[in-house]
C-alpha cells in the first residue's frame, strides 16, 4: 500500500540519483532556503522527526508549517519546545507476548466494526507490521545435546493454539507477516535483516520515495535497532495498532540529551560493562521521556554491535531512545549483515545530503550533555534487582555480602566472612541457614553431595538480544568456556546453564570457530532462539534445589547477560539477579557463588590440582577481534536470512482458516475474544469526575511493569491458575502469563499479581493481595470483582517511576479491565503513562510535594476527583479529596496526565481503539 504524503510538502520534495536510480525526498536544506528556519544545529534523531513532519506536512490540523518552525525554535530555546506533533513512523515491530493480544484486538475490532455497520476490511494494517515469535521458549532441557530440540518440541505443544492465531492473522490482514519460531529475538532479526536504515517506498503518485527508517515496536527494547541510526521506541500494543492502523502518534517535540563519548575501552572490558555504566550515568542525570543522542570522537572506536547494546538499554536508562547517528560504521555493519550494495550507497547519499551523517565537525545543540570517557569503564555487574545497581566487578562480593546482611538483619560488618560452598560441603557464612541437598546428580556432575546457602549461583544464562547481537561479546564468551575446558573446569553442579542466541547467526560463528564444543563442555549448550532467562522463562530448577531454597528461605542468586533483573522477574525462586557479560556468566557458572571475589579469589581447581583464577581464563581483545574478523562475515548472515519467513517443518504444519473474521474456539484457554468492544455505540462519552473510589493498591516507588502484570510462570493457588485449573487445565500445562496474553480472563487475574510485589495497605505481605470491602485480606482480582459488583470505583497509589520497565500493555489493559479508573503517582515512565490512557484510565501526580506517605495513606481512604468534567485543559491541576477511615478529609491538588488534545479524545471514547474504531466506521 503506497505512502500517502502530505499535500502542502511538495515546496521540500527534492531528486537525488544514486547509482542510476532517481528517488524523490524531503529535503531539510530545502525547507530551511525556503524561510521556515534554522535547522542546522538540529541533533541528527530530532532532524528524523522533522523529516517526517516535511514529509506529511498538510497545512491543517495533523502536520502545520508552525510545527515544522517548531524544530528551529527548539534549537533556539537551548533544545526545549515542548510542542504537540503528529508523527508517523514507517513501520510497526511486534514480538508474540505482546504481538498476540494486538492481534486479538485487530480480531475483535473486526467484529466491532461490523456491529457499528462498517467495513471489516477498514481493520487492516496501512503501515507494515512485522511479528517475531521469539517469547515463547522456555529452558525446560538444559546442558545436554538434546535441550534445543526438547525445548522445541514443549514450545509447539505448549502454543499450538497461539501459533494457529498468529498464522490466521497472517493471512487475514494485509501487510503483515510472521518470523516464525526458532529464528532469533525480535530486536535482534530488525537489526540485522529488517532495518534498512533509510526507508524506500512508493507515494500515491507512484513516485519512489526515500525516508528514514523509522517504527515503534510493541517491546520497550525496540530501541535497540536506534544503534543502526533508525529511530524506534517501544508502545504498549494499543498504540501500536493505532500507529498500524493510520493513526499518527501524538507526542511533544522531546528534550535531546547529548551523551558524549570520548576516548577508547582498556583491555579486558566489554561493551555490557559500558552498557550497565551508561545506565548508571543516564538514570541518575534524568532522561525519562527524552531522547539520548550519543556523539563525540569515541564513536570511532565502537564498532556497531557495541552501540546496539547500549540503544538496546534505553528503557533501563529511561529514554525513549539512545540514537547513534549514521556514519561510516553504519556503513560498514549493514554491508556486512548482507544488505543490499545499493541500499548501502543510498543511505550514504541520503545522509550526507540531508543533513543526518555524523562527520568529526558534528556538534549539534543538546538539551543537555554527559560525557564519559571510555578508558575510565571497568568491569562490572548490575544487581540484585535494578539495572541501574551498577557494581563494579571489584566490590560485587561485598556489595552482595552487604545486601544479605540487609536481609538477615545482621550487624554491618567491615569484612566480609567468604562462604565455603562447596561440593562436598562446608560451612555457611555465619547467619545463612544452609539447605542439605543430597544425592542431586545433572548432566554434568553425577552424584555430588553439597549444600546450598545464600549466594548460590543457580542460574546462569547467556541470553537477551542486548548482548547476543554482539560478536565481541559471544565471542569472549566461547573463549572464557575453551580456556576453562582446556584447565579442566565446568560448572557448579547446582547451576543450571543456558545458551540461548539472539539469531540463528550467532551459532553459525560460535560454530566456525569451534567455540560451541567449548561451551557445550561447561554446560551451555543450545536451548533455543528466544528471549529465554531474560525474561522468565527460565524453566523449573532441579526439584531438589528448588526445595532446598524455599524450605530454608535462601537468597539464590542468577547472573544472565540480559537487560532486566527485577523482583521476581526471572525465576520464582531466584531473589537476587545480576546483569553481566556474557564472558562473566561463564565465569560465575564455574566458581557458582556470588559470594566469591571473583576478581581475586580462585574459581576453581585445574585438573593438576592448582587454583585458577578469572585472569587465567580471560581472553585478550585482540584475541577477541582476530576471531570475530575471521567467523563473523556477510556470507553467513545471507545464509541465515535466506528464507526467514519460511520456518521449520513444524511452522510449515500448522494449519489454519481463511476466514476475515476470526471464529473464536468458545473452550480455548489461550484465545479469548475481550470484553473492550462489547455494546460500543458509535458516539464517543465523555470524562466524569470520580467520586467516592475505594484504593485497591498502596505502592511504593519504581513499581515496574513486571511488578503489575508479570509474564512468567504461576501456580495453581492463584486466581489465574484456579481459572485454568476450573478448566481441566493441568499444572504442567500453565505455560506462562505471557504465554497467554491473548486471553483476558487469565491477564485480569495475573493483574498486580508478581509474587515479590508489596501492598502497603498490608503489612510485611508479599503477592498480589489486598483488602477487601469487608477489610479482610483477599487477591487483587477477587477484591476488584467485589468492587465492581457493587458498582465502585477504583484507584491506584504509586511513588516515583510507576510503571518503568516493559512496555506491555497488558499492565493497562489488566488496570483497567479490574474497574481502576485512576493511578495517583509520584511520576510516570513515559510508555505506561501512554497505555493507561489508551485504555481509559487516567494518571495523576502528585503536586506539591505530596505523596502517599506525606498524607499518611493505609489504603483504607475513599478518594474523589473533580476537574474532569466540561472543558478539561491537557496537564491541568484538579482537586482531589482524601477522606480518611475516621470520617476526615484532605484536598490536594493532582496534575491530570492526560498530556495533549488528542489524549483527551482517548478517553472520551473510552480508549484509543474504541477512537480509532469509531473513525473507521464513520468513514465508511
Amino acid at each position: 500500500m503506497p505512502i500517502t504524503v502530505g499535500q502542502d510538502s511538495a515546496k521540500t520534495r527534492k531528486t537525488l540519483t544514486v547509482g542510476g536510480q532517481s528517488v524523490s525526498y524531503y529535503s531539510i536544506p530545502a525547507a530551511q532556503a525556503a524561510g521556515l528556519g534554522d535547522f542546522s544545529r538540529l541533533p541528527a534523531a530530532l532532524k528524523v522527526v522533522l523529516e517526517n513532519m516535511l514529509r506529511f506536512e498538510d497545512g491543517g490540523f495533523t502536520v502545520s508549517v508552525d510545527d515544522i518552525k517548531a524544530f528551529s525554535e527548539w534549537a533556539d530555546k537551548g533544545g526545549q519546545n515542548p510542542r504537540e506533533i503528529a508523527y508517523r513512523p514507517a513501520r510497526v515491530l511486534m514480538q508474540d507476548f505482546t504481538g498476540v493480544p494486538a492481534v486479538v484486538d485487530l480480531a475483535a475490532m473486526r467484529d466491532g466494526i461490523k456491529s457499528l455497520g462498517g467495513d471489516a476490511q477498514k481493520i487492516n494494517p496501512l503501515n507494515p507490521v512485522d511479528l517475531v515469535i521469539d517469547h515463547s521458549v522456555m529452558i525446560d532441557e538444559f546442558g545436554n545435546p538434546r535441550a534445543f530440540q526438547m525445548n522445541v518440541d514443549r514450545e509447539y505443544e505448549r502454543n499450538i493454539e497461539r501459533y494457529t492465531f498468529l498464522k490466521w492473522g497472517q493471512k487475514a490482514f494485509n501487510n503483515f507477516r510472521v518470523v516464525p519460531p526458532g529464528t532469533g529475538i525480535c530486536h535482534q532479526v530488525n537489526l540485522e535483516y529488517l532495518a534498512q536504515t533509510v526507508w524506500t517506498d512508493t507515494d500515491q503518485n507512484g513516485d519512489t520515495v526515500a525516508y528514514p527508517d523509522t517504527l515503534v515496536g510493541t517491546d520497550s527494547h525496540t530501541t535497540m535497532v536506534n544503534g543502526l541510526a533508525v529511530l524506534g521506541w517501544g508502545v504498549g500494543g494499543i498504540e501500536a495498532e493505532a500507529a498500524m492502523l493510520g493513526q499518527p502518534v501524538s507526542m511533544l517535540i522531546p528534550e535531546v540529551v547529548g551523551f558524549k563519548i570520548t576516548g577508547a575501552m582498556v583491555e579486558g572490558v566489554t561493551a555490557t560493562d559500558l552498557v550497565l555504566k551508561v545506565v548508571q550515568m543516564l538514570r541518575a542525570h534524568g532522561v525519562v521521556g527524552k531522547f539520548v543522542e550519543f556523539y563525540g570522537e569515541g564513536l570511532d572506536n565502537m564498532p556497531l554491535a557495541d552501540r546496539s547494546t547500549i540503544a538496546n538499554m534505553a528503557p533501563e536508562y529511561g529514554a525513549t531512545c539512545g540514537f547513534f547517528p549514521i556514519d561510516g560504521e553504519t556503513l560498514r555493519y549493514l554491508r556486512q549483515t548482507g544488505r543490499d550494495e545499493d541500499r548501502i550507497a543510498l543511505v550514504e547519499a541520503y545522509a550526507r545530503e540531508n543533513g543526518f551523517w555524523r562527520d568529526a565537525d558534528y556538534a549539534p545543540v543538546y538539551t543537555s550533555t554527559l560525557h564519559l570517557d571510555l578508558g575510565d569503564v571497568v568491569p562490572a555487574i548490575s544487581g540484585p534487582k535494578r539495572p541501574q545497581d551498577h557494581v563494579p566487578l571489584t566490590d560485587a562480593a561485598k556489595v552482595f555480602g552487604e545486601y544479605i546482611r540487609g536481609m538477615r538483619k545482621l550487624p554491618a560488618s567491615p569484612v566480609l566472612e567468604k562462604a565455603d560452598m562447596t561440593e562436598e560441603g562446608g560451612a555457611p557464612d555465619p547467619g545463612h541457614v544452609p539447605g542439605d541437598l543430597t544425592g542431586f546428580s545433572s548432566g554434568a556432575v553425577e552424584g555430588e553431595d553439597y549444600r546450598l546457602h545464600d549466594g548460590a549461583v543457580v542460574i546462569a544464562s547467556i541470553t537477551s538480544c542486548t548482548n547476543t547481537s554482539n560478536p565481541y561479546v559471544m565471542i569472549g564468551a566461547g573463549l572464557v568456556a575453551r580456556k576453562a575446558r582446556a584447565l579442566g573446569l565446568t560448572r557448579k553442579p547446582w547451576v543450571k546453564t543456558s545458551l540461548a542466541p539472539g539469531s540463528q547467526v550467532v551459532s553459525e560463528y560460535l560454530e566456525a570457530a569451534n567455540l560451541q564444543d567449548d561451551l557445550d563442555a561447561i554446560g551451555f549448550n543450545l536451548v533455543g532462539y528466544g528471549c529465554t532467562t531474560c525474561i522468565g522463562n527460565s524453566g523449573p530448577l532441579q526439584p531438589e534445589i528448588s526445595k532446598a531454597i524455599n524450605d530454608n528461605d535462601l537468597v539464590a542468586v542468577s547472573v544472565l547477560s540480559g537487560n532486566r533483573n527485577f523482583e521476581g522477574r526471572i525465576s520464582p525462586d531466584v531473589r537476587a539477579n545480576y546483569l553481566a557479560s556474557p564472558p562473566l556468566v561463564v565465569a560465575y557458572a564455574i566458581a557458582g557463588d556470588m559470594n566469591i571475589d571473583i576478581t581475586k579469589d580462585a574459581i576453581g581447581t585445574s585438573k593438576d590440582g592448582k587454583p585458577v583464577y578469572l585472569k587465567d581464563i580471560w581472553p585478550t581483545t585482540q584475541e577477541i577481534a582476530d576471531l570475530v574478523e575471521k567467523t563473523v562475515t556477510r556470507e553467513a548472515f545471507l545464509k541465515k536470512y535466506a528464507d526467514v519467513f519460511k520456518g521449520d517443518e513444524k511452522w510449515q504444519a500448522v494449519e489454519t482458516t481463511d476466514s476475515e473474521t476470526y471464529d473464536w474456539p468458545a473452550s480455548s484457554t489461550y484465545i479469548q475474544n475481550p470484553p473492550y468492544f462489547r455494546g460500543m455505540g458509535t458516539e464517543a462519552g465523555t470524562i466524569h469526575d470520580i467520586k467516592g473510589a475505594r484504593v485497591l493498591a498502596l505502592l511504593g516507588d519504581m513499581i515496574t511493569t513486571d511488578h503489575i502484570s508479570p509474564a512468567g510462570s504461576f501456580k495453581d493457588t492463584t486466581p489465574a491458575g484456579k481459572y485454568l485449573i476450573e478448566r481441566q487445565v493441568p499444572v504442567r500445562e500453565f505455560n506462562s502469563y505471557g504465554s497467554r496474553r491473548g486471553n483476558h480472563e487469565v491477564m485480569m487475574r495475573g493483574t498486580f499479581a508478581n509474587i515479590r510485589i508489596k501492598n502497603e495497605m498490608l503489612d510485611g505481605v508479599e503477592g498480589g493481595y489486598t483488602k477487601g470491602p469487608d477489610g479482610a485480606q483477599t487477591s487483587i482480582f477477587d477484591a476488584a470483582a467485589a468492587y465492581q459488583a457493587d458498582g465502585t470505583p477504583l484507584v491506584i497509589f504509586g511513588g516515583i517511576e510507576y510503571g518503568a520497565g516493559s512496555s506491555r500493555d497488558w499492565a493497562a489493559k489488566g488496570t483497567a479491565l479490574l474497574g481502576v479508573k485512576a493511578v495517583i503517582a509520584e511520576s510516570f515512565e513515559r510508555i505506561h503513562r501512554s497505555n493507561l490512557v489508551g485504555m481509559g484510565v487516567i494518571p495523576f501526580e502528585f503536586t506539591g510535594g505530596d505523596n502517599r506517605k506525606s498524607l499518611k495513606l493505609t489504603g483504607d481512604e475513599t478518594v474523589s476527583i473533580t476537574g474532569l468534567e466540561g472543558d478539561l485543559k491537557p496537564l491541568s491541576d484538579v482537586p482531589c479529596t482524601i477522606t480518611y477511615a475516621d470520617g476526615s478529609t484532605r484536598e490536594i491538588m493532582v496534575k491530570c496526565r492526560i498530556d495533549t488534545a488528542v489524549e483527551k479524545e482517548y478517553v472520551e471514547n473510552g480508549g484509543v481503539l474504541h477512537y480509532v474504531l469509531r473513525n473507521l466506521a464513520k468513514s465508511a
